[in-house]
């Protein structure tokens, strides 16, 4: 008998479903489980456009084949084709829609979380994630909200199409056109996960020297220790045996962290502002503007505007990033923890696509990763404090607890021009994101020690 815990045929409370920063995510069993899938996948059938397939493509977790079944059920319960892809990188998905004129597709993963979490990513006809109005209308589906017009019956019918990928890795490679990096030596932390479906086959055939980290598909074993949120193994790696250069990927390969050859991170900050660099010098950066988060550091954005540079804010999460760029008509934007999206690559976020753009535009001007790093900035120190906080409506309405409120403020006026604070609920996990930067370290030390406090005995107060 199955425990009461896991109950894969189980469906959460509609009314508790929504689209978060990144999707569907969360445990399998209790907020993700195969019923939800089949739903969400008969909506997505309802709601995106009419012709094409709709691509479905998966990370290594071991349920993440459990869900994809489901998904394609619904999808063909809703008269559609499903083009089933495997194992692949998020980034793969939205490439392939464009390239086929798909009607759109998902993707199984739960990016950076543990093995046991697993989600659904939407993408649209365009490739860009699903848009809000759409969002809501598979939202107001699962709550029984959206109507279901009379049809004659019509199922769809799912195709098992893997050798896609190998178009996914050709266009990869396209992007560096004759740049290589013949010799040299470069770490990958492939996590375990999606990376793991042609990652380091890229930069081999770039010519590069390959150290490969966590380089088979594991889903008992993915993101655990490992890849883009633990950077230790790599940063080890590089150092032990002079690798000029090393990368680490998340789960769906979708973000990229990479270590210099002292063991130096190099954050998606100092990626936008590397690669910023490369593109204003060439003239290719419109109004010399990138798009970054508020999470990205003041270091950075100073550093930015000294350079003549416009650096313009979103919140959280690769759509807005990704919305404001095409509003903007910027060429270069993305978020601290990785996501970087170029619009003359499609405006995805591709962890691969990434790494192969800094380590040929570092080779091709005869620098290192090193060399490059000591000519961008000096980040701000920056710390962040995650409080679990579960109850959805406390954490959501963080600002209207009025203590915390008062000693945020109390926190920004002690800092005035030096530093700034930034709490949020987090769109993917039970969590309270509580940041503070300054040009005071001190200073980021007591503050987020104060918040972090406050936040706990106040928003988890019985």
């Amino acid at each position: 008998m199955a425990s009461p815990a896991f109950h894969p045929l189980d469906c959460p409370d509609p009314a508790q479903v929504s689209f978060g920063t990144d999707g569907l995510r969360g445990h399998v069993g209790t907020a993700i489980t195969s019923t939800l899938a089949l739903q969400v996948g008969f909506w997505c059938g309802r709601v995106l456009p009419s012709d094409g397939p709709v691509l479905i493509g998966m990370d290594s977790r071991t349920s993440g084949s459990m869900l994809v079944s489901a998904l394609a059920a619904g999808l063909t319960a809703a008269g559609r084709e499903v083009w089933t892809l495997g194992l692949c990188p998020t980034p793969a998905v939205p490439g392939l829609i464009r390239r086929f004129g798909a009607a759109g597709g998902l993707m199984v993963s739960a990016s950076h979380n543990p093995p046991e979490d697993n989600g659904i990513k939407v993408f649209g006809a365009d490739g860009s994630k699903l848009g809000s109005a759409l969002q809501s209308r598979i939202e107001a589906g699962l709550r029984g909200e959206e109507p279901t017009s009379p049809q004659a019956p019509a199922f769809g019918v799912s195709r098992q199409r893997s050798e896609l990928l190998d178009l996914y890795k050709q266009d990869l490679l396209s992007t560096v056109r004759h740049q290589r990096l013949d010799g040299v030596p470069s770490g990958l932390d492939l996590c375990w996960g999606s990376p793991t479906a042609g990652g380091a086959v890229v930069f081999s055939e770039l010519g590069a020297d390959v150290t490969v980290l966590h380089g088979e598909a594991d889903g008992e074993r993915i993101n655990v220790g490992c890849g883009s949120t633990h950077l230790e193994p790599l940063r080890r790696a590089v150092l032990d045996r002079g690798a000029a250069m090393g990368f680490a990927f998340d789960g769906d390969a979708d973000r990229m962290l990479a270590v210099d050859g002292q063991g130096r991170v190099v954050d998606g900050d100092h990626v936008l502002f590397l690669w910023g660099s490369a593109l204003q010098d060439s003239g290719a950066l419109p109004d010399q503007r990138l798009v970054a988060t508020v999470m990205s550091n003041l270091g950075f954005e100073r550093a930015w505007q000294a350079r003549g540079g416009l650096l313009d804010r979103t919140p959280v999460g690769d759509q807005h990033v990704h919305a404001a760029m095409v509003r903007s008509g910027a060429a270069l934007g993305g978020e601290q923890s990785g996501h970087i999206l170029s619009s003359a690559h499609g405006l995805s976020g591709d962890g691969v696509l990434t790494a192969l753009q800094l380590a040929t535009l570092c080779h091709a001007q005869g620098m290192t990763l090193a060399d490059w790093l000591d000519h961008s900035f000096k980040a701000y120190p920056q710390k962040l404090v995650n409080v679990r906080v579960p109850d959805r409506a406390r954490r959501k309405g963080w600002a209207d607890c009025q203590p915390l409120s008062d000693l945020v403020q109390q926190a920004e006026r002690s800092m005035a021009d030096d530093g700034r604070v930034l709490v949020r609920a987090s769109g993917t996990e039970p969590l309270l994101r509580v940041m503070v930067e300054a040009a005071d370290s001190s200073a980021v030390e007591h503050w987020t020690q104060r918040l972090a406090e406050a936040a706990d005995r106040y928003l988890n107060a019985a």
